[in-house]
């Protein structure tokens, strides 16, 4: 008597077609290469409610509202996010820079951001002129996701080679946009080298990251003037024991 057992096919073809089902193309987008975007993120800005308007056409009938208002003035428009609010700045970004045609200069600043589409999408938005800096923390896994789970760093020495770029093509359309600025949570030296997934990806350990950065390999830089007292307050298991001490003796100091 045989048994049948079930097989589970897991080929680089399912990998392709689940990747690239979460992407879905920009309605009216022009050119030979289809600029496309993750699914749920783009749901999330063009979906309306029952009552209320969209995220996507709420912010655009604001900024055409501003530029009408302000007509004839210097203008520049900068969004800014942290992790899904990255995201969607991105696609404020897009939208933004297309409504109309005399919009001021558009520029992101990004905080631990996940990749939102293809290459296409970037290239559009480079074509459209917007300007984005994503800021990166090292550790932080957000930042590596979707797509193939590795950095951007790792992608590219990858795709430099001939089996790893084949593999890539294949299985992964998802690239990062705008121009990166690493930071690394051991670079701190108030933070833990081995703080958590959720330190890692907090706004305020990115905030204090920026504040002490001084270049790519450069020690944190001393006269960093951020207050520590929000990374005390919500990363205190991740901050080294020394600082809290002292944290704490200045703290009941100044109760006195």
């Amino acid at each position: 008597m045989t048994t049948k057992r079930p097989i589970l096919k897991h080929s680089a073809q399912y990998e392709e077609e689940n990747i690239r089902a979460q992407l879905n193309d920009i309605p009216g987008a022009q050119g030979n290469k289809k600029p496309k975007v993750e699914c749920g993120f783009f749901s999330l800005y063009k979906t309306h409610g029952t009552h209320v308007p969209s995220l996507g056409s709420s912010i655009i009938e604001e900024v055409k509202r501003l530029i009408e208002l302000y007509k004839g003035e210097t203008l520049s428009i900068t969004m800014t996010g942290h992790s899904l609010g990255a995201a969607l700045a991105l696609l404020v970004a897009d939208d933004v820079s297309s409504c109309g045609p005399e919009v001021p200069p558009v520029a992101v600043f990004s905080f631990g951001g996940p990749r939102v589409g293809n290459k296409a999408f970037g290239e559009k938005m480079t074509g459209q002129n917007v300007k984005v800096l994503r800021i990166v923390n090292s550790q932080d896994v957000i930042t590596r996701v979707p797509g193939v789970f590795v950095s951007e760093e790792v992608k590219r020495k990858l795709r430099s080679s001939k089996v790893g770029g084949g593999v890539l093509d294949i299985l992964d359309e998802y690239a990062h946009t705008g121009t990166e600025l690493r930071v690394d949570t051991k670079m701190s030296p108030f933070l833990k080298p081995d703080a958590d997934m959720a330190c890692c990806h907090d706004l305020e350990a990115y905030l204090h990251l920026v504040d002490g950065f001084l270049a790519s390999n450069s020690p944190f830089r001393p006269n960093a003037k951020r207050s520590l007292a929000r990374l005390m307050q919500d990363q205190s298991a991740n901050v080294k024991k020394l600082y809290i001490i002292i944290y704490i003796l200045l703290s009941y100091a100044m109760n006195l």
